[in-house]
């Protein structure tokens, strides 16, 4: 929601107009998000003709979750500062962008790398990026070139081995995606997402394709883009999808994971749970062990996203029902319990459990610091348990703001 304006001069919206803009903007119903936030349609109606003031941090961020906007836009001037709320920047930002939007043309003479170290280029990149430690830092120093280098090699080889370095090509894009998320560059979200999905069908690849879909899912999603745009997305891809092994079972089942967020998110709960089970059985059927080397799809994977479903549904308790049965270790990811991790924060917080939801996110911060410093919730949750919370809340989410940089 860029415009902060209205259409009579340019005014201020306030907060109730702004929340009114949001749900039409979302296509939702008073009665609809009423239900998705446990509250009556004239509590909705009174927030937005401004009989009710703005609410506290946890319904604004339900709030705005719901609508698919940034609660910075949401809150605009009023009572909260939104650079307490502004995305991180990472140090190496300048040099992706550059990397992305600059071409550097590879001398024709200049003999292109082979598929094979590609592709061993890239499952290095990937370890990296689920290991432990500052992982968008790392796989920023190898960015650059790895762009460079599949690029060229996608343009200078031929048949089967032009198409494996296009498949490189894809993933190389796919971290690229990740490095950029939560900071704000949405455009190149959107340009690396793209960018992707047309090296996999160049590549002529359904597995390439599939794991550009999942992607280009946590685009729309953030996008607020329409769940049945989402879901065509989704289910075209799963289609080319055989089944017959554990690639293609592993990446089937993740494009349902993908159909059952977007539905979660906008409150379509029999829907989610519905394609959640399909994920659900083919996780299952791919055994207790099994957890693809870069997609990470497995059981741990599937039940820690019903954890984040719960939560859009706004089911905190059962959220921690899922977290209580958990299994981490089956996850092998650090990213990804560390998002996980946050998730369960998110669940406490919502039920103004502050205790819990700090002792959560420096667990969190252990696990994957990079993950929690550009995590939307931790930035907007904090210097509210700094301002609100016990005394022993506050002296500790205090001291992991400062750590993570986030004003307070």
């Amino acid at each position: 929601m860029p415009d902060r304006t209205d259409n009579q001069g340019g005014s201020r919206l306030t907060f109730a107009q702004r929340a009114r803009l949001a749900r039409d903007r979302a296509g939702l119903t008073r009665p609809v998000v009423a239900g998705l936030v446990g509250r009556s349609s004239d509590w909705v109606k009174s927030i937005e003709n401004g009989l009710i003031g703005m609410p506290r941090l946890p319904m604004l961020l339900r709030l705005a979750h719901i609508y698919g906007v940034d609660p910075a836009d949401l809150i605009g001037d009023e009572r909260l500062a939104t650079a307490s709320y502004t995305k991180a920047i990472h140090g190496d930002l300048p040099a992706i962008k550059n990397a992305l939007t600059t071409y550097r043309l590879r001398p024709a003479d200049r003999t292109p790398e082979s598929a094979e170290v590609l592709g061993a280029r890239v499952r290095q990149a990937w370890k990296l990026w689920h290991s432990k430690g500052d992982h968008r830092s790392r796989i920023a120093t190898l960015l650059p070139d790895l762009l460079a280098d599949t690029e060229h090699s996608s343009r200078t080889l031929d048949g089967a081995d032009r198409r494996r370095a296009l498949v490189a090509q894809g993933q190389a894009y796919h971290l690229a995606q990740l490095f950029l998320s939560f900071q704000p560059a949405p455009e190149l979200v959107v340009l690396t997402g793209d960018r992707a999905m047309t090296a996999a069908q160049d590549a002529d690849s359904p597995r390439a394709i599939a794991a550009a879909a999942w992607y280009m899912n946590h685009v729309y999603r953030d996008a607020n883009e329409a769940a049945e745009a989402r879901v065509d997305l989704a289910e075209q891809a799963a289609a080319l999808l055989s089944q017959d092994d554990q690639d293609d079972l592993a990446r089937w089942g993740l494009l349902q994971l993908a159909v059952a967020l977007s539905f979660a998110k906008v409150g379509r709960a029999g829907d989610a749970w519905r394609y959640w089970d399909r994920a659900n059985d083919a996780a299952r059927r791919l055994g207790p062990d099994y957890a693809h080397p870069w997609l990470v799809f497995g059981q741990g994977i599937v039940d820690g996203y019903a954890l984040t479903m719960f939560n859009d549904l706004m089911q905190p308790g059962k959220a921690l029902e899922v977290a209580e049965a958990l299994d981490l270790d089956a996850i092998p990811s650090a990213t990804r319990r560390s998002y996980h991790l946050i998730e369960t924060a998110r669940a406490h917080g919502m039920q103004d459990e502050g205790v819990a939801a700090v002792a959560l996110l420096q667990k969190a911060f252990r696990e994957s610091p990079e993950t929690i410093q550009y995590n939307v919730y931790t930035r907007m949750a904090l210097p509210e348990l700094v301002k609100t919370g016990p005394r022993m809340v506050r002296e500790d989410a205090q001291h992991l703001a400062q750590g993570l940089g986030v004003p307070v």
